[in-house]
């Protein structure tokens, strides 16, 4: 079988998709969807920015290499070229008022020969042509060649966003050369350079698998258990791999933690039943014996560990964004092979393989010293005064405040991207630098959120409904973050003053039906579509910020709810800032109910587990406060809550539980057998405790190293999930026997009678 899911997984292909990020099924998305192919430029798309660094665009040898490398990119698969614009399109175009009325025609004009008198043609064009602070820079010193995407390309393959990317560098490289300097901006190649860093992510991944051997070793110092856990973990991260080309998926930017988390889940599991079993070999027991016995004292703590892990990934599901619903499968899969892998086929190889007869005598060693002495080692006597009421008040005291501090803090947090550019890339990666140029040479970033004007057919020109878009158009304008607008409202504006020979007296919208026809009947189809039924207006962003987006949204949705009518619609939303637009609103529904369903999920298997609501909130309840320190983390990092955090901030929560389960579970076992909770913490800390702190400091140590990561997402990622890591751990040894002190009851001790019935039962079993 792992043979088979290691050939599968060598097929697992690492690739992104733009579709899969936006949520198809919001009210927004649908509209775009339903009127994609009327809107021009407003879809995925990426923006190259051609500069000269020796002058202006306006030299020959500079326009020569724009010319060959618009004609290229206008080759390369997957690009619509319908839709591709530079200077060098035929769709560019200059329209001028002179003394025999309007004029225009492609900004490069006919019989252009690279002369000076063919270049100074060329500079009065583009000065008429609208396109400056567009497709050329305000300074004149680059251009820009748009490439609309397609989704698909000629044989109907999905488009390949590394090799698309790929080509990109190529040409940047090329071109270069030749003297230009290229600047790329667009969701392909952000996904292009987070794929080119999560191969080296993989280098990670790889060094903390070397991290927990070497920590487990330390820990065990028994090469063959050490090697079983290790391996059988592997297994479950190649079955998992395997999976996915099986149910024709693949791995992305975003789901690269999967394989990970996999494996840390796996650690920890398996370092659990290689303990019991070493402690009971450690005993006297035969392998198998000792195997058998752990087998059946944790199977159902890391049973229900493990269905609570999946299901904080198949909550995922209900966000509606497919890139995290795979997510969601994917490590769902993943979780279900550790059942098998870790909880049953660890077992049986160790009663196979058993343990060093020096190892199993040391796991006993902090007992046999215990015994010896008659007092009890110092950090596990420490932690157990926890279970006291004087150190149980003071735990809970901390907690409550830090839960009280962590809360307003939290409150902070925000939805969607805080920076501008990719906030997935660090700020002084090669994509932001671009995105920097671009913002400073254009005077406006590439964010354009576009609102949809729905009319009946053949009516997109009447009055009533520019004034209405008119109206909009300048409350727009006076928003903080808005750089500027484009309509067919405004176009009648200009055109009017044109055609009266450029008196901005005539700078006014007039109520004359025959003005609005004839302007509309020459007026770019990006502002309305064939059929006239559609109209676009366009709004150039600052940045696609969350509180930027907002303030527009917040106001269209307004102005529709006053002035839309049985004919006349005002729809959000579409252009890349309009997608993000409905990411976040998506996004933010989804984060608290993701958390209630988690936490809920959580609840119900602790309580089918413990049969008691005072176990489930001992168990819960540090949970809690690890999430809310989270998301205060989250607002001191500057992390918003997006596409790519939101799986991490439900996964410590099915992460944090198997700690608690398995020192709670022994715990409780003791308590029934009439120990008091001192007593029954003190033997889960030797058993299980000495264990979690392995793992928890261990995972900790291996993620933290991801801080150097060329991706600041995985980087941002490794922190978060480190803090998760060890507040999970200080939450099941400090916190929980605290809450246990004020909630649980000890049971009255059996009578002597069933005391020794039990220890005869003991010996019999052992026989």
């Amino acid at each position: 079988m792992t043979a088979f899911m290691a050939f599968q997984a060598s097929r697992v292909e690492l690739n992104a998709s733009f579709e899969k990020t936006i949520p198809q099924h919001h009210p927004y998305i649908k509209n775009y969807v339903a009127h994609q192919a009327d809107l021009v430029g407003l879809g995925n798309a990426v923006r190259i920015a051609v500069a000269n660094p020796k002058g202006t665009i306006y030299d020959a040898a500079y326009l020569e290499s724009l010319r060959r490398l618009s004609e290229e990119i206008f080759l390369a698969p997957g690009v619509n070229r319908v839709q591709m614009k530079s200077l060098w399109t035929p769709s560019t175009r200059w329209v001028g008022v002179t003394e025999d009325g309007l004029e225009g025609g492609p900004v490069v004009p006919d019989g252009y020969d690279g002369s000076a008198r063919s270049l100074q043609q060329m500079e009065a064009n583009i000065a008429r042509s609208g396109e400056i602070g567009q497709l050329v820079a305000l300074d004149r010193r680059s251009s820009v060649i748009y490439v609309p995407l397609l989704a698909k390309d000629a044989d109907g393959q999905a488009l390949n966003y590394a090799e698309f990317a790929q080509r990109l560098e190529t040409l940047r490289t090329k071109y270069e050369q030749e003297g230009v300097q290229i600047h790329i901006t667009g969701f392909a190649k952000i996904v292009g350079d987070l794929i080119e860093g999560v191969r080296a992510v993989l280098l990670f991944f790889g060094l903390a698998v070397v991290i927990a051997t070497a920590f487990v070793f330390w820990y065990t110092r028994c090469a063959r258990s050490t090697g079983l856990v290790v391996a059988v973990s592997l297994v479950a991260v190649i079955w998992q791999l395997g999976m996915l080309p099986t149910l024709g998926y693949a791995l992305d930017p975003y789901s690269i933690l999967v394989p990970f988390l996999v494996f840390a889940i796996g650690m920890s599991h398996g370092a659990q039943k290689m303990n019991g079993i070493m402690q009971d070999v450690g005993r006297g027991m035969h392998k198998l014996v000792a195997a058998r016995f752990t087998f059946r004292r944790l199977f159902l703590a890391g049973l229900t560990a493990l269905v609570a892990d999946a299901v904080g990934f198949a909550v995922l599901l209900v966000i509606d964004i497919q890139a995290i619903r795979e997510l969601a499968i994917a490590a769902s899969v993943g979780v279900a092979m550790l059942i098998f892998t870790n909880l049953i086929l660890l077992p049986i190889l160790l009663s196979y393989t058993g343990v060093s007869a020096a190892a199993a005598s040391r796991s006993l060693r902090d007992e046999v010293a215990d015994t010896a002495s008659g007092e009890k080692q110092k950090l596990w006597a420490w932690l157990d005064e926890f279970t006291q009421r004087r150190w149980a008040a003071i735990a809970v005291f901390i907690a409550v405040n830090l839960a009280a501090a962590g809360f307003i803090a939290s409150t902070h947090l925000k939805i969607g991207d805080l920076d501008p550019g990719a906030p997935e890339l660090r700020a002084d990666s090669r994509y932001n630098q671009d995105v920097a140029f671009l913002n400073e040479a254009y005077g406006a970033s590439s964010d354009v959120l576009a609102v949809m004007v729905k009319t009946p057919e053949g009516q997109c020109s009447q009055y009533a409904t520019l004034n209405k878009v008119d109206a909009l158009e300048w409350q727009l304008r006076q928003l903080d973050g808005v750089e500027s607008t484009s309509t067919l409202a405004l176009l009648n504006r200009r055109v009017l003053t044109g055609v009266n020979e450029g008196n901005p007296k005539w700078y006014e919208f007039l109520p004359n039906q025959d003005m609005l026809n004839m302007v509309t009947a020459g007026a770019p189809r990006g502002l309305y579509n064939d059929s006239c039924s559609l109209l676009t207006i366009y709004v150039y962003l600052r940045d696609h910020k969350a509180v930027t987006l907002n303030r527009v949204v917040e106001l269209v949705d307004q102005f529709a709810s006053v002035n839309d009518t049985k004919d006349v619609k005002f729809l959000l939303a579409a252009g890349s800032a309009g997608i993000d637009a409905a990411t976040n609103i998506v996004v933010r529904d989804a984060w608290r109910q993701m958390l209630f369903l988690v936490y809920g999920a959580v609840v119900v298997l602790c309580f089918v587990t413990f049969r008691s609501w005072r176990a489930v909130m001992v168990a819960i309840l540090p949970l809690v406060l690890t999430s809310i320190l989270s998301e205060a983390l989250m607002v001191a990092l500057g992390i918003g809550v997006k596409v790519a955090t939101l799986p991490v901030i439900a996964l410590g929560v099915g992460i944090g539980v198997d700690y608690a389960l398995y020192i709670l579970s022994v715990t409780l076992a003791q308590m029934r057998e009439g120990k008091s909770l001192s007593e029954g913490y003190y033997h889960a800390l030797l058993f299980t405790g000495k264990v979690v702190m392995l793992t928890g400091i261990t995972l900790a140590i291996g993620v933290i190293t991801w801080v150097a990561s060329p991706i600041k997402f995985q980087a941002d990622m490794g922190l978060l999930l480190a803090f998760m890591f060890l507040w999970n751990m200080l939450g099941a040894l400090i916190l929980l026997p605290a809450l246990a002190h004020f909630l649980l009851k000890t049971k009255a001790a059996p009578a002597p009678e069933a005391e020794a019935f039990g220890e005869a039962t003991t010996k019999f079993n052992h026989a």
